[in-house]
């Protein structure tokens, strides 16, 4: 399974192999990885953490809703590392964070 940080470069237009940026990216990552550990999403026991592009979304979480929490957690990096310069964008970005959110916490709670 992909590499959670090189996926979500890939999605911000960022080169695998271009290392620039990572620290920064691995610190909003890891953000949201904890506000999905909230919302009941990920493993139980702790916060999923980041290191470096060796960690999966495999790794992370297993299931059906694994597409949702990938663009869930790319959206939300992608407002806070490289927002839209359009308030009409940001808001599209928003918006589709906030249902991404929702859809992971129903997933959560459903049995």
């Amino acid at each position: 399974m992909d590499s959670i940080l090189n996926s979500i470069k890939k999605k911000l237009g960022i080169e695998p192999s271009d290392t620039n940026f990572d620290d920064e990216l691995i610190f909003h990552i890891n953000s949201v990885l904890g506000v999905c550990y909230q919302l009941g999403v990920g493993p139980k026991d702790k916060p999923y953490r980041i290191m470096d592009a060796s960690n999966t979304w495999y790794d992370f979480m297993q299931g059906n809703q694994i597409d949702t929490v990938q663009d869930y957690v790319f959206a939300k990096v992608k407002i806070i590392f490289d927002p839209p310069t359009s308030s009409f964008v940001l808001a599209a970005y928003q918006d589709l964070a906030k249902e991404f959110e929702w859809r992971c916490n129903v997933d959560a709670e459903t049995p």
